[in-house]
């Protein structure tokens, strides 16, 4: 089994083994990765036990941050406020 995936869609890694429960994979970059709540070092050729659903077949980027409500209200207002002023002044 050779088969190239992506770690939580962005971690290049090649399957090694597959089980029923859990697949054993190969790191093919060096990443950083959270277990149980401390972060850890992956490097390149290190192997992990994952659960096939942290894989994917295809790379994805990570969701955009959304935006606060308060932030884009405020900015609405900060940007009527320089108009006015603009309008105001000119």
């Amino acid at each position: 089994m050779s088969e190239f995936c992506y770690y939580k869609g962005l971690y290049k890694v090649k399957v090694v083994t597959q089980s029923e429960g859990y697949w054993i994979v190969e790191a093919q970059e060096d990443f950083e990765d959270n277990v149980d709540g401390e972060k850890v070092l992956v490097k390149t050729g290190e192997r992990r036990i994952v659960a096939p659903t942290d894989l994917s077949k295809k790379k994805t980027l990570s969701p955009p941050v959304p935006e606060h409500v308060y932030e884009r209200q405020l900015e609405k207002k900060v940007k009527q406020m320089v108009e006015e002023y603009e309008n105001k002044k000119g």
